[in-house]
């Protein structure tokens, strides 16, 4: 499951490319002291939650940790097929 999720998260290169982006995250990963675990974890969270309120392509949801002065940021990017229709929660009077 991980070597598939890594597949979607790297996408499709050549094998040279490819390694050189499973070097970086793992080198950024390492420092950040995040286990695959936790990883999978946080991809099917993040599911769960904009799932909530939009229709995605969840196989085509990519997670990126990118690093910059010393900062690290995730950054989440899917494909939005629609919006939710949420309705808010009507209180019964007392």
């Amino acid at each position: 499951m991980l070597n598939r999720w890594l597949k979607k998260l790297i996408g499709k290169s050549d094998s040279r490319g490819v390694a050189k982006k499973r070097l970086q995250f793992a080198l950024v990963y390492d420092k950040l002291e995040v286990s695959d675990e936790v990883l999978i974890k946080l991809h099917q969270d993040i599911v769960d939650v904009i799932s909530r309120y939009f229709e995605i392509d969840k196989e085509s949801l990519k997670l990126d940790i990118r690093k910059s002065e010393g900062r690290s940021a995730l950054i989440v990017n899917t494909p939005i097929l629609s919006a939710r229709r949420i309705y808010p929660s009507v209180k019964a009077s007392a």
